[in-house]
């Protein structure tokens, strides 16, 4: 049988499972990435786990999300950090090293290996041709420690790329063209895989920006094959032997098709404030901007930098713009200084910034109010930016640089320029002493754990009641993102570790009564929450489900939920459920009190759950858990079932 890219990845990888679509299916895991935002947690679950030594062939935690040291707390994580990765074997990327995921293709990814990290964006690793997938910090924990990761079997999308990018066009337009086409929910139970004679204007950080963005189609991880333009890469950076090529087989099929024609795209900009509110960049051009940001794990490589540099190269940005140059890595903060485009960045009026995340994540360079900035991040959700009534466009370095220019919207072919050519440094800033290699097994053994005062344990929840009568504390709409249920940002994750002061910011974007009233109500017995269609979009942050739970949150009943929030739930022993008929989400209020009964024969048998509205009648909703999920939700949470399993060994 002729397999395509994925499918071959995840037939030489499966352990558990047949790969039947919708199936659960268990994965050998190669590869974890984990960063500072999501991190600690992973760290202080393997160690309640009593775990020596992760398993992998190789795992990497990065410190690249909080990075500001305004006071003890984020220095205090990156110490612990450290020291944790050298106690459980893990590979450190020191602040200002980067973003994890380019750093982590440029360094430790491989064609042909699986990866799972506790970051939605793990999936830009698909760029290379390796099967990376986002995930709760949980899963990964449980991957570390040499467990199967447990995924529901996707479909594969074949979307076959023709012709070249015009130009003025690049990546970044493509990914936004399929948010265009199909939305924030185009992905969902899909990997998106990509073929066809188009891949030969795209290079490796090109396909990054792509596979990256996949996780904004609400996809399970992006695919590209490993070939010529892989190969190139790997050399560039030193790597040719860990290079194989990994290419679909002649005659493969996959479940749903799609072709692009490249030379067929213009530039375009999502619009405020979804990734999926995709329109030509002409059809608002004109709009004042204040920023103009250029950088992040969805634009990270030499090129999104060079482009812009080109372009302001000799000229002013607007004097009512902020151009902020935010470096992806260090060694492409060097290699911008080597070839001197640093220097004309800065001397156009750009601002530079440390190697890292930065305003992606909220931290630093929010946008003044009612201010539009222009970003070349993969978000732009509600108050993502730092600033609660932000307006941010997502756009490519391309459309970014003109509009710094200009100093409002501006589609790039209007700027009068010819279009620059941007050549890739034949010899990169490698320094691999930035990214400290795991300590043998018995130094190891004899590190201490390093633990600042904000630094607190998970706490044990108890299994799952057989009854729960709930409160409706509140009901929230479409598209809801763990941003909105618990931001980023400077404010809120520095509290990454202390569960208790981090619970305090839960929901506030959207109702900051929620903290209160859950409190209130936490010891009689907890609350449910109501949501709309992709109830939990965007980040992977567990905190978005672990806070909740902390305040007493035992169900969501939404019209559907996004997969790595829904997973998260479950491993947190927060029951997910679906209404059937999307009619009865109307039916419910603030306020109202559900009544769900005899769960604990109910879950395991049967996927249809009755729920009672009081005082009103009955609705019918249905669950999605696997068997072994079923047991997880029983059992209170992963943590909970991971004990269990041990105590039935022992």
């Amino acid at each position: 049988m002729a397999l395509n890219v994925a499918q071959k990845l995840i037939k030489e990888h499966l352990i558990e499972g047949e790969m039947r679509t919708g199936e659960e299916i268990g994965l050998k895991i190669d590869q974890t990435l984990t960063q500072d935002a999501t991190g600690t947690l992973v760290m202080l679950e393997l160690e309640a786990m009593g775990i020596d030594r992760v398993k992998t062939e190789a795992s990497a935690q990065y410190v690249d999300h909080n990075l500001i040291q305004v006071d003890h707390k984020n220095p205090d994580d990156h110490l612990f950090l450290e020291s944790a990765t050298r106690r459980f074997g893990v590979y450190f990327s020191k602040p200002g090293n980067g973003v994890s995921h380019p750093v982590h293709m440029q360094r430790i990814g491989k064609p042909g290996k699986t990866m799972v990290g506790s970051d939605s964006h793990t999936c830009a690793a698909g760029s290379i041709g390796m099967l990376a997938m986002g995930a709760g910090g949980m899963e990964v924990a449980l991957a570390m420690a040499g467990k199967p990761f447990y995924v529901k079997m996707p479909e594969i999308w074949g979307v076959k790329l023709t012709g070249e990018l015009p130009e003025w066009v690049s990546a970044k337009d493509v990914i936004l063209e399929l948010l265009r086409r199909h939305g924030v929910k185009g992905g969902v139970g899909r990997i998106i895989e990509f073929y066809g004679p188009g891949l030969k204007c795209l290079g490796a950080m090109d396909r990054h920006v792509i596979a990256n963005m996949g996780a904004e189609l609400g996809a399970t991880t992006t695919v590209f094959p490993s070939d010529e333009e892989v190969r190139k890469f790997f050399e560039l950076e030193e790597r040719a032997g860990d290079w194989k090529e990994l290419k679909a087989d002649k005659g493969a099929t996959y479940d749903i098709t799609e072709e692009m024609d490249l030379s067929s795209l213009e530039p375009l900009i999502a619009k405020p404030t979804s990734p999926g509110n995709v329109v030509p960049v002409r059809e608002v051009a004109g709009e004042p901007i204040y920023q103009a940001y250029i950088g992040s794990s969805a634009n990270p490589g030499y090129r999104d930098f060079a482009i812009v540099a080109e372009m302001v190269k000799g000229r002013q940005v607007s004097s009512n713009v902020s151009l902020d140059i935010n470096p992806a890595s260090r060694q492409l903060l060097s290699d911008l200084t080597k070839t001197g485009l640093l220097f004309e960045l800065i001397q156009a009026g750009g601002r530079l910034h440390q190697a890292g995340c930065n305003g992606c994540i909220g931290m630093g360079q929010a946008p003044a109010t009612g201010k539009n900035s222009l970003r070349t991040t993969p978000r732009n959700f509600p108050g993502r930016s730092g600033t609660k009534e932000d307006s941010v466009f997502l756009c490519s370095p391309e459309t970014a640089a003109a509009s710094a220019l200009t100093g409002k919207i501006t589609d790039p072919r209007d700027l009068g320029m010819d279009y620059p050519q941007v050549e890739l440094p034949e010899h990169p800033t490698i320094n691999n002493e930035l990214l400290e290699k795991p300590l043998p097994l018995e130094q190891s053994r004899k590190t201490e754990l390093v633990k600042g005062p904000n630094i607190s344990t998970i706490p044990e929840f108890e299994p799952l009641p057989d009854s729960m009568e709930l409160p409706v504390i509140f009901k929230v709409g479409d598209d809801i993102s763990t941003d909105e249920i618990l931001a980023g940002g400077g404010r809120v994750l520095p509290f990454r570790s202390n569960l208790e002061e981090i619970s305090k910011f839960t929901f506030e974007i959207l109702d900051d009564t929620y903290y209160k009233r859950a409190m209130g109500i936490r010891e009689q017995g907890g609350h449910v929450i109501i949501g709309g269609n992709n109830y939990g979009q965007g980040s992977s942050r567990e905190h978005a489900a672990l806070a909740p739970r902390y305040l007493g949150l035992r169900c969501v009943i939404a019209k559907d939920f996004a997969r790595i929030h829904w997973q998260n739930l479950v491993n947190f022993g927060v029951l997910p459920i679906e209404f059937i008929h999307e009619e009865d989400y109307e039916a419910i209020d603030d306020e109202d009190t559900l009544l769900v009964k005899n769960l604990h024969t109910t879950l395991p048998k049967a996927n249809e759950i009755q729920v009672e509205v009081k005082g009103k009648g009955t609705i019918n909703a249905r669950h999605s858990l696997s068997k072994r999920q079923v047991e997880v939700m029983l059992a209170g949470g992963l943590i909970n079932w991971v004990k269990q399993g041990e105590a039935a060994v022992q």
